[in-house]
């Protein structure tokens, strides 16, 4: 048996294919991946993976600046390449864009599908309602209680999660890493890595807050800061070592990513945004310490191994919403203090436990996994009876049973008591939308015995009109967009009967929660 699976990201998400790869080898499948060709190097972090088949991007995009005729060839040549040669009796797609559901959709015929799809008429048919979260909530901040390698493994269509371990370093690598942190200052105990970028400069750090760390770990814990980042990095390296009253390693731009992976486990370990070099030192067994700032939050984007520590702002305003400019002039950035990463990191250094940390500005988490080995936070700064937290732990409990179709009346979350404030708002929102959906399964009877034009044009206005209803609640904005991209879907009455016995099902447990 063969499997193929898609990955069309970039390098953090896909090194957190790994657990879906694991499974699937530990299944009997042999495991080739497709990638973007710019990203291809990093199935050489992988375990399991014997075929790569990088996607010429830039090729296609170019031919269709010549001839749109050119970029069919290409497409079709890559694909006739993956169908000879690999032969998947297996296709699962973990990327919603266009481009990978038409691939997908080429490389079906005569073979099972899972994950983001597309029916030959070109409209979405995603095979389970997983695969329609995972689209959802990336977009939705704050309505994303799962991990993204668990949110994979449910669209892949995986049981329970395989653990995140990436492929051993060779013999090669570890003699490199050995060069590249040789001859350590005088009185030097260790090495602390830094991973000061980021997608984005509102998800960095203060270089300063680096700085500052890195002469307290010298002075009082004699750790090596060792700079890791790529080449358009090293800028911010520079702005770290200026004015730096503290020995360095620089490797900024210096490693290849077998390099640097093997430069990760040779860390005592790291502080780091929320980047791919989090996700690599995850993978591979490095404890560190991440920082999640603006619309980064360590529920979905977080490091999926256990008994690691992140930090995120203790500020309403976080995570902030995609594509919205920030009105409080980014002070999230400054809202978790070097002295409290320091604390946190000199405990671990002294301990090997991450200490609890209260009043401090920010939310710390200890990860861990649950009872079904899905990836999960403790808080380790009093945040449990928080309203967030709270309602974080009831998407958890509830979504998942939504998602997986089972019975939502065995949900048992004693003690969950949420603010009168919130619950106000959570249960004037749940209530209509619950009435609303109570009208459209009288309509649907009507329209079934009578399909008149009068009763349609209500019929889908009310339709829309439950995506307006859980939309105008922040904390429901990702349900809203489940319903009207499934509602959408269905080819027939009896599928959106279906969508609206589940939804029913999902509105009357939370409202009995919630109350």
């Amino acid at each position: 048996m063969k499997a193929l699976v898609i990955n069309l990201t970039r390098f953090g998400d896909l090194l957190q294919t790994q657990p879906v790869i694991t499974a699937l080898s530990d299944q009997g499948y042999e495991v080739g991946i497709m990638c973007l060709k710019n990203f291809a190097g990093t199935t050489q972090l992988l375990r399991n993976v014997s075929w790569t088949f990088p996607l010429p991007g830039a090729a296609l995009l170019a031919s269709l600046d010549r001839d749109w005729r050119d970029a069919i060839n290409i497409f079709e040549s890559y694909c006739t390449e993956i169908a000879d040669d690999f032969g998947p009796t297996l296709v699962i797609n973990l990327t919603p864009s266009v481009s990978s559901r038409l691939i997908t959709l080429r490389l079906s015929k005569g073979r099972e599908v899972r994950g983001f799809a597309m029916d030959e008429f070109g409209f979405n048919a995603d095979t389970s309602r997983w695969a329609g979260f995972l689209q959802m909530a990336s977009s939705n901040r704050g309505s994303s209680p799962f991990n993204v390698v668990d949110l994979f493994s449910k669209v892949a269509g995986i049981g329970r999660p395989a653990p995140f371990e990436l492929a051993d370093q060779s013999p090669e690598m570890k003699i490199a890493a050995l060069k590249l942190l040789e001859n350590p200052v005088p009185g030097a105990e260790g090495f602390v890595g830094f991973q000061p970028g980021a997608s984005e400069e509102r998800r960095r750090w203060p270089v300063e807050y680096f700085r500052e760390l890195g002469f307290r770990l010298w002075k009082e814990k004699r750790r090596v800061p060792v700079l890791l980042g790529t080449e358009g990095e090293k800028e911010l390296g520079e702005r770290i070592l200026d004015g730096a009253k503290f020995p360095v390693v620089n490797l900024m731009g210096g490693t290849s990513l077998l390099e640097l992976a093997a430069v990760l486990r040779r860390l005592d370990l790291l502080v780091t945004n929320d980047t791919g070099t989090m996700h690599l030192a995850a993978g591979s067994g490095t404890p560190l310490a991440a920082i999640f700032l603006a619309t980064a939050q360590p529920w979905d984007t977080g490091p999926a191994a256990e008994g690691l520590c992140c930090f995120e702002p203790d500020l309403d305003c976080h995570p902030c919403p995609f594509g919205q400019k920030c009105v409080y002039d980014h002070v999230c950035r400054r809202q978790v203090e070097p002295a409290t990463v320091f604390a946190a990191v000199s405990s671990f250094i002294d301990s090997g436990q991450w200490p609890r940390m209260e009043n401090m500005g920010a939310r710390a988490y200890l990860t861990g996994r649950d009872e079904l080995g899905h990836i999960c936070l403790t808080s380790l700064s009093g945040h449990e009876l928080s309203d967030r937290h709270k309602w974080i732990v009831l998407q958890r409990e509830l979504y998942r049973r939504f998602l997986d179709g089972e019975d939502l009346c065995t949900v048992d979350l004693a003690g969950m008591e949420l603010s009168a404030e919130l619950r106000a708002r959570l249960l004037r929102t749940l209530n209509d939308c619950r009435d609303v959906l109570f009208l459209i399964s009288k309509q649907v009877m009507i329209l079934e015995a009578n399909p008149i034009e009068a009763m349609k044009i209500k019929f889908l206005a009310n339709l829309q009109k439950i995506q307006d209803i859980l939309s105008s609640c922040p904390e429901l904005s990702v349900l809203s967009s489940m319903w009207m991209v499934e509602s959408r879907s269905h080819d027939s009455m009896d599928g959106l009967k279906q969508q609206m016995s589940a939804y029913t099902a999902l509105i009357t447990a939370m409202i009995g929660i919630v109350e």
